[in-house]
C-alpha cells in the first residue's frame, strides 16, 4: 500500500494552504476558535461567516457528504487534506460532533434536508447534552426525561459539561423515554433549538479560565456549562430515529465523529510543537536538539504518532468502502489519547520547571502552550468516551470477548 499522497492531492493542499494566508488573521482564528475568550452570538460571528461563505463557495466543505444534501459528493482522503490544513490554522470545518453522521445514518428525509445544508454551512451548530452530574462516564445511567404528551415530549433534568451551549443554535441531546427499561435501552435522542422555552444554560469555568489557553492548545475551553431542562415542550418530528433506540444512534454517532484529522491532530499536535520548539531553540549555547536522551524520547513519541495516522486512514478507508466501522474509531480513542499523555508527560521531563510557565508569564515557552496543554491533556482520556469504556467496546466488538457482568449468584437450596 502506498502512503504517500498524490500530486493532485499535494497541489490540493498547497492551495489551502495558500488560501490559509490570504484569508485567515489573527483576529479571525480567535474570533472562529471555541476555545478563545471573544464573545460571540450563537452560531458564528461576522467575521467567521464570511470566511466560512469563502470556504463554502470553494467546495470545501461538507465535501463526503452528498450533493442532494448540500455536499460536494467527495473523498474522504481530500476532505482529510483540507480539513487538516484549517484545523492547523486554527479554523474548524470538521462536521465531527455536528451530529451530522447520526443524522445522516439514522434521521428522516426532512431532517436530513434541513439539517445538513445549514451545518455545511456553518447555520446550525449543536452541543452535546449527553453527560449528566450523578452518571459520569456511565453515560447509559441518565436521568434526564423525555415523557411523550400527544404530538409532543417534555424534557426536564439537567446535563452538565454541555460545551459551546451558549453559543450553538440546537442541542443533539439524550434522554430517558422508558424508565422500565433495561438501562441502555429506553433512551432516545432529540434535535431542537437552544431558544426552546424552558431551557437555561449556566457556566462552569475550567481550570483554562484564568489565564485563557493559546489557540493550538488541546482542551483549552476557557467554559463549558451546565443545562438544565425544565418543562421543555418539542414536538414528536424532534426524535432522530426510533423511541428508546437512542443508544445504538448515539453509540454509532459517536464512532462516525472519531474518523478525521481534526481528532487525529488532538493527540499528535503536541508532538510537532515540541519537535519544532527544540529543532529552533538554543539557550547559551546549548541546543535540547544535541541531547541524545531528548532525541531518543522524541523519535519514541513521533514513531507512536505515525501510529495514530495510520489508525485513522485505516477508518477512513473502512468507511469510503462502505465497510463495517464497528471498533476501529473506539480503538483510534484509546490509542490516541493515551499517546497525548505521554507526549505531554515526556515535554514536562524536556522542559523541567518551564512547564509550569502559563502565557501570562514573561518567561512561558510559546505563549504557555506547552503549559496548558498539561492541564488539558488528561482531560482527553475522558472526553467523548473513557478509555475504559472504549477498552471495553474493542474487547465485544472487535475480540468478540463475553461481557464483563458477572452472573447472577444462584442461592443454594
Amino acid at each position: 500500500m502506498d502512503f504517500a499522497y498524490s500530486a493532485e492531492q499535494e497541489a490540493l493542499r498547497r492551495e489551502v494552504r495558500q488560501f490559509i494566508k490570504e484569508n485567515v488573521t489573527p483576529e479571525l482564528a480567535d474570533e472562529a476558535n471555541p476555545e478563545s475568550d471573544v464573545e460571540r452570538p450563537r452560531g458564528q460571528g461576522p467575521m467567521a461567516a464570511a470566511l466560512y461563505k469563502k470556504i463554502y463557495d470553494r467546495g470545501w466543505l461538507g465535501i463526503t457528504y452528498p450533493k442532494e444534501y448540500g455536499g460536494q459528493g467527495g473523498d474522504r482522503l481530500t476532505q482529510y487534506i483540507v480539513e487538516e490544513e484549517f484545523t492547523r490554522a486554527g479554523i474548524n470545518i470538521t462536521l465531527g460532533g455536528s451530529g451530522a453522521p447520526a443524522i445522516m445514518a439514522a434521521g428522516t428525509e426532512e431532517q436530513k434536508q434541513y439539517y445538513i445544508p445549514r451545518l455545511i454551512k456553518r447555520e446550525v451548530s449543536f452541543c452535546l447534552g449527553f453527560t449528566e452530574p450523578h452518571a459520569g462516564a456511565d453515560l447509559a445511567n441518565l436521568r434526564c426525561s423525555a415523557v411523550r404528551d400527544g404530538d409532543d415530549y417534555v424534557i426536564n433534568g439537567q446535563k452538565m459539561y454541555t460545551s459551546a451551549a451558549h453559543m450553538s443554535t440546537h442541542i443533539y441531546l439524550m434522554a430517558r423515554t422508558d424508565r422500565n427499561a433495561p438501562k441502555h435501552e429506553g433512551i432516545s435522542i432529540f434535535l431542537f433549538p437552544m431558544d426552546t422555552p424552558g431551557i437555561t444554560v449556566r457556566p462552569l469555568w475550567t481550570i483554562q479560565n484564568n489565564p485563557t489557553a493559546p489557540v493550538g492548545t488541546t482542551y483549552g475551553n476557557s467554559r463549558t456549562n451546565e443545562t438544565f431542562f425544565d418543562d421543555v415542550r418539542i414536538h414528536k418530528s424532534c426524535l432522530l430515529g426510533e423511541e428508546n433506540k437512542g443508544w445504538r444512534v448515539g453509540s454509532m454517532g459517536l464512532n462516525l465523529d472519531r474518523v478525521g484529522a481534526s481528532r487525529y491532530l488532538i493527540s499528535v499536535r503536541r508532538d510537532e510543537d515540541i519537535v519544532n520548539w527544540v529543532k529552533n531553540n538554543r539557550f547559551d549555547g546549548y541546543s535540547p536538539a544535541e541531547n541524545p536522551a531528548i532525541r531518543d524520547k522524541i523519535a519514541e513519541m513521533w514513531i507512536e504518532a505515525q501510529v495514530c495516522r495510520l489508525m485513522t486512514m485505516r477508518s477512513m478507508s473502512i468507511v469510503e468502502r462502505g465497510g463495517k466501522f464497528t471498533y476501529e474509531g473506539s480503538a483510534e480513542k484509546v490509542w490516541a489519547p493515551e499517546h497525548g499523555v505521554r507526549v505531554t508527560e515526556a515535554i514536562t521531563q524536556m522542559l523541567g520547571p518551564y512547564t509550569t510557565l502559563l502565557r501570562t508569564s514573561a518567561h512561558a515557552i510559546e505563549d504557555g502552550v506547552f503549559a496548558h496543554n498539561v492541564m488539558g491533556s488528561f482531560q482527553s482520556g475522558i472526553n467523548h468516551g473513557s478509555v475504559q469504556v472504549m477498552r471495553d467496546q474493542v474487547a465485544r466488538r472487535g475480540l468478540e470477548l463475553p461481557s464483563s457482568r458477572r452472573p447472577k449468584k444462584v442461592e443454594a437450596k
